[in-house]
Formats: C-alpha cells, structure tokens, sequence
C-alpha cells in the first residue's frame, strides 16, 4: 500500500530541484522564448519537464578546453603563430578596410590567409572519391571529425582505408560525436584502434566530466591530410550521402575541398575538439601549405563554449550586410526572431533574399515549421523554395558577389547557440561565381512557396505549424 505520508516530503523535494533548476535558467538563459518555456514547464509540470532538462537544459558548454578563449598555453601559442601570418584583409584605417569583413575575423579568432585553392564538391560520389584520394595521399598523418559514422558501405571502405594508411606508418586520428554515431558498432573502433588509430569520442569531454546531456552535439564533418588538404561541408559517413536512394529520396549535398594556409585553420578547430576529448595535443605540422591558388579564405569555427553566439552573429553579418543577394541554403529552417527580422529588413531594401529548403526533409517537423515562416516571408518579399528533386542538405551562404561560405550551420537554434559547427568563408571569385552557377541549378529544381501554401491548408495544420515553431528554442 503507498504510504502518504510520504508524499509531500516527495513534492517538496521535487519542486526544491525544479525552482533550482528554474534558479539556473534565469541566471544562464540565451534567448526569452526558451528561458520561458523551461521555466513555465518546470514550476507547472515538474515530473515531466526535469527529465527532459537533465537531458536538453543547459545552455553553457563550461568545461570545454578553448584554445583560444580561456588560455591553454599550447594552443594559444598555436593561434598566435597562426594569427602572425600576413592576412589578406588590410587593418583599419587602409582604404579598402572592410568593418564586415573584419568582424568575421573577430568572431572566428582567425585571419583570412590568401594563397588557397577552394572547390566545390558536388553530391557524394564526388566527395568521397575526393576525401579517398586525399587519405590515400597522406604521407604523415590523418585527422577526421565527423558527426555521424555508419558502418555500412561506407563506413567499411573508410575503415579499409585508414587501416592501410596505418599498416604504412600514417598516424590516424579518429574523432565522432557519440550522439550521431550511436549506431556505430564498438567492434567497428576497436578495430580502427587495434591497428593503432587514435579514436576518441567528443561525447561531453573525458569520462571525468561525463554528464547525461543531449545538448552541445559536434555537428562539424572534416577531414585533414598531412597539413596541407582539407575538407568540410555537409556530407557525413553513410551511404545515404552517396545520393542512394532512401525512402524514395535522393540526397543533394556539398562539401568543399581546400588546399593552401587555410588548411591550418581547420586543423587548429580539429585540434580544439581533439584536446577536449582526448586531453592529448597531438605532433602536427603548422608549416603553412603553399596551395597555388588565389583565393582568401577563413575558417570560421562556433559552438556554444565562444565568448559570443558565433554561429547566429555569423549569419546576422552576412543577412545585414548584403547588398544585392543574400542565399541561403540549409535543410532545417527554424530561425529565431532576430534572423527573421534581419531577413524582412534586408528584402526591404531590396536585396534578393533566397532561402534553398527541401522539400522532402529527413525529419517532417522541420518541414512543418517552415510552413509557419511563410506569411512573414511573402510579406516582406522573402523567397522561400522548395528543391524537389529530394532532400537538400547542403549549409551555403551567397553574400552578394562578394563571398561565399560553406559548412555545416543550419539556419535553426541548434546550429546557433546548441553546437559545434564550422564554416569556411573564401571572397575568390572564382568560388564565388561557382557557387552562385551551383545554387542557380539547385533554384531552377526549386517550386517558390507563397502565403497560400500556408494559407490554403486546415486549421489543424496551421495550429500544428504554429505549435511546432513555439518549440523554435530547442529543435
């Protein structure tokens, strides 16, 4: 028989951890709706809402050891022989200053570096062919970060690969988020660590440190060989990314590849994520590459342990300081009210604003919150399309003719204030005008939404619309 008696002890305890809870919120919250949101469901719905807090509650990633933020002596010494290269954007008070450009040096803590060689690689069996090549090249090392690593096909031939590589005297530093790669087999890394790779798991820091929290995911996918070639971009460790069909859906993504002094820069954020995990600062080479090519470009790592919100200032830069276009492409698009209010306005003084979401999403309730968007898009002259042909995965930003970025941010309040996420950013023209051909053969694939497809629907799908973009602060 359930003793009574012991129930308001019970209560009281559970509402003592829920107002400390609450406590924590208001002293650390980020944005109004989601300190709201947690608050009302802790006070009012207790049982429920600690579990999921425990889970998806904090707002801080404290215990990440910033490399250039809270004052690691070898990797600040890092960043500083980094930052010591000749930028290829003039300081203040040169005649071709640029207050826009400088602001994403300051956000990234890099400088932009010329010399670089940036191209587009175009759905999956291009880029794998490409991160294959790149690793069969590999002389002295390999580093790799990736959210999702399946063991499916390819899975497999990556494993094959690295464990030649290995078998020739190239070290092998293997870094996954244990989140996104839950379905990773341990035989699969206890295979990759038997033939002497170093495998670690960004997870929530070392075991020390280990807390059950879904939040703070590493979303960044990246690979660097030697040094001197890297990657990034959209593309994960699954044949899925192959552009196979899944589900009657073909998947479009892009991932870019870079040669040149830039180089450096994604190997100083592996890095930055490698000492967190791992608590170990591996021999690597900063003898910046010579890529042959013309372009500038920066490496713009964010993620929830920066001194700012990276990633949402980074997209706030771009949408205020466009001109004449702003494009944007990402598969999630839930923005927050200071993104869409950056958006009205720059469609307001006429830019060509462009937003690239899928049609078929991997996860409707995405797709049904964009819905919610569309009203206040048409309004202000916003362009929202939808790409048919299958889902759309590729993270690209257009700003005007002047540079463009890719990586692996979406436009969504995970990219922005939940994860760790990187961009490279390169003012080439050539890359310029390649992106730009790119994204115009990914629009003619598109169908422009209206406010009728909102409009036109029941009111139980308008109400469920609505509902869903309330949850806006934690998707």
């Amino acid at each position: 028989m359930f003793d009574t008696s012991m129930l308001l002890p019970a209560l009281a305890i559970v509402y003592g951890i829920a107002l400390y809870c609450t406590y924590r919120v208001l002293l650390t919250y980020r944005t109004a709706q989601g300190a709201i949101a947690w608050i009302v469901g802790l006070l009012a719905f207790p049982f429920l809402t600690l579990p999921l807090f425990v889970l998806f509650g904090r707002n801080r990633f404290s215990g990440y050891v910033r490399a250039r933020r809270l004052g690691d002596r070898s990797l600040n010494h890092l960043l500083s022989q980094f930052e010591s290269q000749a930028s290829s954007i003039p300081g203040p008070g040169h005649e071709h200053f640029s207050d826009e450009l400088q602001v994403l040096c300051q956000l990234a803590k890099q400088p932009f570096t010329s010399g670089n060689q940036c191209h587009l690689l175009k759905d999956g069996e291009a880029i794998f062919e490409a991160l294959f090549d790149a690793m069969e090249d590999a002389r002295d090392y390999i580093l790799m970060e990736f959210y999702i690593v399946r063991s499916d096909k390819v899975g497999q031939r990556i494993k094959s690969v690295l464990k030649r590589k290995l078998a020739q005297g190239v070290k092998v530093y293997f870094l996954y988020d244990d989140i996104g790669s839950v379905w990773l087999p341990r035989g699969y890394l206890r295979e990759l660590s038997h033939a002497g790779a170093k495998v670690a798991s960004f997870g929530n820091g070392n075991v020390r440190r280990r807390r059950l929290q879904m939040n703070f995911r590493n979303h960044r996918k990246l690979l660097v060989c030697d040094g001197r070639v890297g990657f990034l971009g959209g593309i994960n460790l699954g044949d899925e990314y192959m552009g196979a069909p899944i589900e009657q859906t073909s998947w479009r993504d892009t991932h870019c590849r870079i040669i040149g002094p830039a180089v450096l820069g994604l190997q100083l954020a592996w890095l930055e994520d490698w000492n967190w995990a791992a608590s170990t600062l591996p021999e690597l080479s900063w003898e910046p590459a010579s890529g042959g090519g013309d372009q500038e470009v920066l490496i713009l790592p964010t993620g929830p342990a920066d001194q700012f919100e990276t990633c949402a200032l980074f997209f706030l830069n771009c949408i205020n300081n466009a001109r004449q276009r702003i494009w944007i492409t990402s598969p999630y698009f839930v923005p927050d009210f200071q993104v869409v209010n950056a958006l009205q306005l720059a469609a307001l003084r006429g830019v060509d604003v462009r937003i690239i979401i899928p049609e078929k999403p991997d996860h409707q309730i995405f797709r049904l919150a964009a819905y919610s968007y569309l009203v206040q898009a048409s309004r202000a002259g916003i362009g929202i399309y939808q790409y048919q042909p299958g889902f759309m995965h590729q993270k690209m930003v257009l700003v005007d003719d002047r540079y463009a970025a890719i990586g692996t941010a979406n436009l969504d309040n995970r990219s922005m204030r939940l994860n760790f996420e990187i961009m490279a950013l390169s003012t080439g023209a050539d890359f310029i005008r390649e992106t730009r051909t790119m994204l115009e053969t990914d629009l003619s694939r598109c169908r422009r939404m209206t406010a009728w497809d909102y409009r036109d629907r029941s009111v139980l799908f308008r109400l469920t619309c609505r509902a869903i973009r309330l949850l806006a602060p934690v998707l």
